[in-house]
């Protein structure tokens, strides 16, 4: 409860330093609008449900390119950090595409899907992608070497392995990856609608851009930092609650 009110604070002092910047003449009005003229925006645009549809699709394509890779980095992960020879032979490419940035692949997977959302989601399930895969890879690779021979000379199956050892492992760095994933899933889903122009929040801002609309740009820009919130707090508790049993989630329960 400390937390949420410290929070809180911090977003009130946010949205007084906001409203005072234009009204002491710091920055013109024109290019920074009131926070009072945004938030009464807000509440008028929470009103139109062509809002909620463009906020239901840009979700949407978070939520499937997200969804895709995590399965991907989740079995390409588990397999490579089992198998030491493999690590170690991927090891170079991964360091190599991983800091690609997936705003430069935009032209190819427009070339390739169109101004569709599948071109998005190429983006979006390249950039989430490797960070769950690299937690992955940690994850499966810090297993306990006498844990895994006492696992062996029990005589447990490949399948009781990945459940009872491989699994509570590598489950801590899962969830971490997953997410660091859905934030920076959240943010291609945007900025993808921005430049390939797919109906969402991101064409929205793109539009109120281009129009000159400075207080509707900033009221979606506000929505978009929301939902980053939202999303954060959201697996953080996922986080959470699947990591009751370990030491970092019990630690933090106890400050």
């Amino acid at each position: 409860m400390h937390k949420v009110s410290l929070g809180a604070t911090g977003l009130l002092g946010f949205a007084v330093v906001w409203q005072l910047i234009p009204a002491l003449g710091l920055v013109d009005p024109q290019y920074l609008p009131y926070a009072t003229d945004v938030f009464a925006w807000l509440v008028q645009e929470v009103r139109d449900l062509a809002f909620w549809r463009r906020l239901r699709l840009t979700m949407t394509s978070w939520a499937v390119g997200l969804a895709i890779a995590t399965l991907a980095a989740v079995v390409l992960g588990t397999a490579v950090g089992l198998v030491p020879f493999l690590r170690r032979a991927t090891h170079t490419m991964v360091e190599f595409l991983r800091p690609v940035p997936s705003v430069a692949l935009i032209p190819l997977a427009v070339l390739m899907f169109g101004l569709q959302m599948r071109a998005a989601l190429v983006i979006i399930v390249y950039a989430a992608f490797w960070q769950v895969f690299v937690q992955v890879i940690y994850g499966v690779a810090d297993i306990d070497t006498v844990a895994r021979d006492t696992a062996r000379s029990f005589g447990l199956t490949r399948r009781e392995r990945l459940r009872y050892l491989v699994l509570p492992t590598a489950l801590p760095y899962l969830m971490t990856g997953l997410r660091l994933a859905a934030a920076v899933a959240l943010i291609l889903a945007i900025t993808a609608e921005m430049v390939i122009g797919n109906p969402g929040l991101g064409r929205s801002i793109e539009l109120s851009r281009s129009a000159g609309d400075a207080v509707g740009l900033y009221g979606l820009v506000v929505v978009a930092g929301l939902l980053g919130l939202l999303v954060n707090i959201v697996f953080r508790f996922i986080e959470r609650r699947s990591l009751t049993w370990h030491q970092s989630v019990r630690s933090e329960e106890t400050r």
